[in-house]
């Protein structure tokens, strides 16, 4: 058993469903990663991808995907989207008639990222402010914050769909509740809270 397998049986016997595990079989991690450390791809941990940010470690990643319940044609829009990992395993589960977007403030990361992912048609990166959200692209199905912060910020819940799905780590600098919220009646309501996380800060600039 190779160690990308050794990984998703790992996943597996977490309880994840079974199109986050076929996602990440079919995307390569080391495409997303320094080429110095791509041997280390299949490891359960968090690299730097440089600019002092992070690939998040795949059990992190799993755990954000199942929060945000994804199924196949929907409108998602990441935060803070680094390398462009999580938007290919967004890509693949919702499918060729999904839409993905992605916000990155860091405009080498943001270059770098479409490059990584310029085979995938229906996955978009902006180099902009993710506190600003994507207004011109929303409402959106879904929104993925995959930086730390102590609230939502109030612009990416106006372009979040009625009964729609948002996703983020929330706390303190050093340790972060990973939460979803589901809208209703324009106010998020907590679905869920997992403890124990950490991850880089949502920069607003």
């Amino acid at each position: 058993m190779d160690k990308k397998e050794i990984l998703i049986q790992s996943l597996k016997k977490k309880g994840f469903s079974e199109h986050i595990l076929k996602a990440f079989s079919a995307v390569e991690r080391g495409d997303f990663m320094l080429n110095e450390i791509k041997d280390y791809a299949y490891e359960d941990n968090a690299f730097p991808i440089g600019f002092q940010q992070t690939i998040s470690q795949p059990y992190t990643i799993a755990a954000m995907l199942e929060l945000l319940q994804l199924k196949k044609n929907l409108k998602v829009l990441e935060i803070g989207s680094g390398s462009g990992y999580v938007l290919s395993l967004i890509s693949n589960i919702t499918g060729g008639k999904g839409k993905v977007y992605g916000i990155e403030r860091i405009k080498e990361l943001a270059e770098n990222s479409k490059k990584s992912l310029k085979q995938y048609k229906n996955i978009k990166v902006f180099n902009r402010n993710g506190f600003d959200g994507l207004i011109e692209h929303s409402p959106f199905d879904r929104i993925l914050i995959s930086a730390a912060s102590e609230k939502i910020p109030e612009k990416l819940t106006s372009q979040l769909k009625e009964k729609g799905i948002i996703v983020a780590p929330l706390g303190n600098r050093f340790s972060q509740n990973l939460v979803s919220y589901q809208k209703f009646k324009g106010k998020l309501k907590l679905e869920k809270r997992i403890p124990g996380f950490i991850f880089v800060p949502l920069i607003d600039q």
